[in-house]
């Protein structure tokens, strides 16, 4: 039997599959229904285990962890999604995992996932973990290093999807697994920083269609599927900044800097795209932070304990109450008032330290006119050895045009599924299904 091999071209919608013949040739597209927050993480679980949220736990690409008091974004442990997974699906299944999320620790026989090194003197370096261990230097001997800096931040770019693409194909044609999946991320980048309408997104989803051909054209029986269609949103919603002037978010102040206090907050929000999980320590303050969010221009619901439970949202990860924005809005992670007190890190491509998703990262700041200079002499400090600052990233959230997150308001916005299926439409929770029986052939 042929491998099976799925590729999660992150972001493809039908309007974008128009411009991917290569992509389109793998079968008749079907409307994939995403859960909320349609964001990778969650998307990612769904697809992976067939249930909702409120069973696989992944509520966000991350959330608010209260038996630490931190909020954490990205980790990448498998065990914390909580449900039986398509990796374990069919007995004696051999699989590989190429940068689909919370691959670290999972069960499948080969995985390629983006992993930092962090070195002891503060210094930071691109690279990939890998399973078995010997696969990292192979890739690297015939791939180059795995391109982080171009995997995203304002020099995001094709490469990093190449790379990934060109690593599965060495996977698939030497290995032989009866599962491949691979994550092609680059359709995120310009969708966010100019719109899905702009002519930049049509020029990405040619980009990533001429990359997929290679991988395309080998003897495998292919799925193409998408976690969430990006639309059009430029009006961004600083609801930390409303709970802040309330008086119920505190930070604290080091060196200058305020950062969010989340063990003295009364609530704070950990913002993700167009989804905010808002944390409220006292239950009597509910209603009061239900209207202070309610009433910011830009959000549309705010959803309780039974508003959790009809999006299949109601686990103990998520906020006491989640907020959705509306159509053309998303919510940033902002604290501070004033931008002399920000934390260095806001300035910087800092997925792990900001306690919330910025896209503003996708941006080199447009009103300092030695941005490019600065970053040039960053880039050199690195490659020279020395510690270095990439501090470019504007701290004004205007430039930001495309989101994601709530549920698509109309099907040619939202994701696809392409594949050997006779269907038109299917919820995000049938694809696990749908593969284990193609699977067992």
């Amino acid at each position: 039997m042929a491998p099976v091999v799925v590729v999660n071209v992150v972001g493809l919608t039908p309007r974008l599959l128009a411009h991917m013949p290569n992509v389109a040739k793998v079968g008749a597209a079907a409307t994939l229904k995403p859960v909320l927050p349609a964001v990778t993480c969650t998307m990612q679980a769904t697809l992976l285990t067939g249930a909702m949220p409120r069973d696989h736990g992944i509520v966000a690409n991350g959330w608010y962890f209260r038996d630490l008091g931190e909020v954490f974004l990205w980790r990448q442990h498998n065990r914390l999604i909580q449900s039986e997974q398509l990796w374990d699906a069919v007995p004696g299944m051999r699989t590989a995992n190429v940068c689909w999320w919370y691959a670290m620790g999972g069960s499948s026989d080969f995985i390629v996932t983006p992993r930092p090194v962090y070195f002891a003197d503060g210094k930071k370096d691109q690279d990939c973990y890998t399973r078995p261990p010997s696969l990292h230097d192979d890739l690297v001997a015939e791939l180059g290093e795995f391109p982080l800096f171009s995997y995203w931040g304002a020099n995001a770019n094709i490469a990093s999807s190449k790379w990934i693409i060109a690593a599965a194909r060495r996977i698939l044609t030497r290995e032989r697994p009866d599962l491949l999946m691979v994550y092609v991320p680059h359709l995120d980048y310009d969708l966010q920083r100019f719109g899905p309408d702009a002519p930049q997104a049509v020029a990405a989803a040619r980009e990533v269609d001429a990359a997929l051909a290679p991988l395309l054209a080998e003897d495998a029986t292919f799925v193409v599927v998408s976690e969430y269609g990006i639309t059009n949103a430029s009006r961004p919603v600083d609801v930390n900044r409303a709970l802040r002037r309330a008086g119920l978010l505190e930070v604290y102040t080091q060196a200058g800097m305020e950062y969010l206090d989340p063990w003295a907050s009364r609530a704070f929000a950990v913002s993700d795209h167009q989804i905010a999980h808002l944390y409220v320590r006292d239950p009597a303050d509910l209603p009061r932070v239900r209207d202070i969010v309610a009433e910011l221009p830009g959000v549309d619901e705010v959803l309780g304990q039974e508003g959790k439970a009809r999006y299949g949202l109601d686990h103990d990860r998520a906020g006491d109450l989640v907020a959705v924005a509306d159509p053309d809005a998303w919510f940033t992670y902002y604290y501070w008032l004033s931008d002399d007190r920000a934390p260095d890190f806001a300035k910087l491509v800092e997925i792990h330290r900001k306690p919330g998703y910025d896209p503003a990262e996708l941006f080199m700041d447009p009103d300092d006119p030695f941005v490019k200079l600065r970053a040039g002499a960053a880039l050199a400090r690195k490659k020279l050895g020395f510690r270095y600052m990439m501090s470019v990233v504007p701290l004004d959230p205007a430039p930001v045009r495309g989101s994601h997150g709530r549920l698509p308001d109309t099907a040619a916005d939202g994701p696809v599924l392409l594949g050997p299926f006779e269907g038109e439409s299917y919820a995000a929770t049938e694809f696990k299904g749908l593969l284990t029986q193609l699977l067992k052939g």
